[in-house]
């Protein structure tokens, strides 16, 4: 079938039009609304990959809520990671560690602590103890959800810290990971497992010395630096 000389110019005309007015207006839009679904895909992915806290006032009480680690087994109190943290962010830093501490009891005792120190942030870093008793992981995980759902009524923000399970080498349960995606917490997750591989920054083999915990302190500081904290 032979085409009109007008269809034949036509024909020329739109072999040489760029590729998107070669579209219908409809396909048009339909392109447009799947590159900003992209769009939108992964500009949510980038933002986040750390989920955000309010600021601090300058003025805020931030309570670190532990057991050993947070006491500072291993070291002085003024280099213990609170005491540190402490300098780095400038913000009042109440330590509330009770070395030897199962989870169980930290869920008990944080109650109190919250009603003393009246914080705006809660570092919580447990779970370490249940590890060494061989309580079980789904305890200490269940009791970490209950601390935090403890603190989150309270309008009380929260980070956690992961604890590095005994091994060769030490790493931390996955659970830690399931629970601040859960709560979409800001996470720290792999200071303490460096440190407690690293022989110069420990002192046995489950505390840092004072260089280790000057390290889990900046890594506690990162983070609340990336979350807006800070």
């Amino acid at each position: 079938m032979k085409m009109s000389a007008f269809e034949r110019q036509e024909a020329k005309r739109a072999a040489i039009l760029p590729v998107g007015d070669r579209f219908s207006a409809p396909a048009g839009k339909l392109l447009l609304m799947a590159f900003g679904v992209i769009l939108m895909v992964l500009v949510a992915a980038c933002s986040g990959s750390t989920p955000k806290l309010s600021r601090l006032p300058a003025d805020a009480v931030v309570l670190a809520f532990g057991d050993s680690l947070t006491y500072g087994t291993g070291t002085q109190a003024e280099t213990s990671y609170p005491a540190v943290l402490e300098k780095l962010i400038g913000r009042t830093v109440a330590s509330a560690g009770v070395p030897g501490e199962v989870s169980a009891a930290g869920l008990a005792r944080l109650p109190e602590a919250l009603d003393e120190y009246q914080p705006a942030l809660l570092i919580l870093c447990h779970g370490g103890n249940d590890f060494l008793r061989k309580l079980g992981d789904a305890q200490a995980a269940e009791n970490l959800r209950a601390m935090i759902r403890v603190a989150k009524q309270r309008g009380i923000e929260v980070v956690l810290i992961a604890v590095p399970k005994p091994g060769l080498p030490p790493s931390p349960p996955d659970f830690y990971a399931e629970i601040a995606r859960e709560f979409k917490l800001p996470y720290e997750d792999g200071a303490l497992t460096a440190i407690l591989r690293d022989r110069e920054l420990k002192s046995d083999v489950a505390h840092p010395n004072a260089k280790g915990y000057a390290e889990l302190a900046a890594a506690v500081a990162e983070v609340l630096k990336k979350s807006g904290a800070i």
